[in-house]
């Protein structure tokens, strides 16, 4: 009896050496108030969350790594949790989101050895939002943006031979897109418009599977531009008489046309 005495009095006495060491926030932390549960440690979030994404569990596994980042923001577990977020938001399909939290992750840690991963996932949340080819491309051009810039700035990365993939499809997307708008210009009769639209498709994405279609819509665009333009000359001509017919004084008799020498039609002999 005794003896169990001056153990518990050595505990007693070590947990009040504890607290005088490093205050009573770390007690609590150790030992929880009254009625509360002992408080989690970072480590032992960052292992729930893990367990939740393997599990596919990723609204609880995004739960748990915004609570790590809450509770413990300088712990080292914060840096992950920051990323395995990003991560749970992909694969939950929230793409806007995700993109965001991949962002800010590379604005905070430029040099970080994930950085590579994180530009490959950041353009792939672009990639999952590209729409048809008859649609606004603009997450198409911004998943190309962001493969040629991984490729670009991180050449030997595996993300980067992944991106080369992915980069292909997208661009196929805006030519299928350019090539769309082509032929809806072409069709409204703009063919200015629809020859650079074509002229650009073959310049910029020659690899893209459009290139003699495009050739031919460039060759009768062409021909629709001289036809229009011949059209205009003749229109011109045809309408010269009219213009000295009207600057002729009221009363007298209008002057007669003058047929251009290039047209070949004799003068008429009176």
């Amino acid at each position: 009896m005794i003896f169990k005495l001056k153990i518990s009095a050595l505990i007693v006495l070590a947990a009040l050496v504890m607290v005088s060491i490093t205050g009573c926030g770390a007690f609590k932390k150790l030992f929880g108030r009254e009625g509360q549960e002992i408080e989690v440690l970072p480590q032992q979030l960052a292992e729930e969350g893990m367990e939740a994404m393997a599990e596919e569990r990723y609204n609880l596994a995004a739960e748990k790594f915004q609570n790590l980042k809450d509770r413990y923001p300088y712990s080292r577990y914060a840096i992950l949790a920051e990323l395995k977020m990003a991560d749970a938001l992909f694969l939950r399909g929230k793409y806007i989101e995700a993109a965001e939290a991949y962002l800010e992750f590379e604005r905070l840690h430029p040099k970080n050895e994930a950085v590579p991963y994180v530009i490959y996932q950041l353009g792939m949340c672009y990639f999952k939002q590209m729409p048809a080819y008859d649609r606004d491309q603009s997450n198409t051009v911004k998943a190309i943006q962001t493969f040629t810039r991984l490729r670009q700035t991180y050449p030997e990365s595996k993300y980067s031979a992944m991106a080369s993939a992915r980069l292909t499809e997208a661009q196929k997307n805006l030519a299928g897109h350019e090539f769309y708008v082509g032929q809806f210009y072409l069709k409204m009769e703009a063919y200015k418009a629809a020859l650079g639209r074509f002229m650009g498709l073959i310049k910029n994405y020659p690899d893209a599977g459009y290139h003699n279609q495009a050739i031919e819509y460039i060759r009768l665009c062409r021909e629709k531009l001289a036809e229009v333009k011949t059209a205009e000359v003749k229109d011109s001509e045809g309408k010269e008489p009219e213009v000295e017919a009207n600057e002729t004084g009221k009363g007298e008799k209008p002057k007669p046309p003058r047929t251009s020498p290039d047209m070949g039609i004799p003068p008429v002999e009176r």
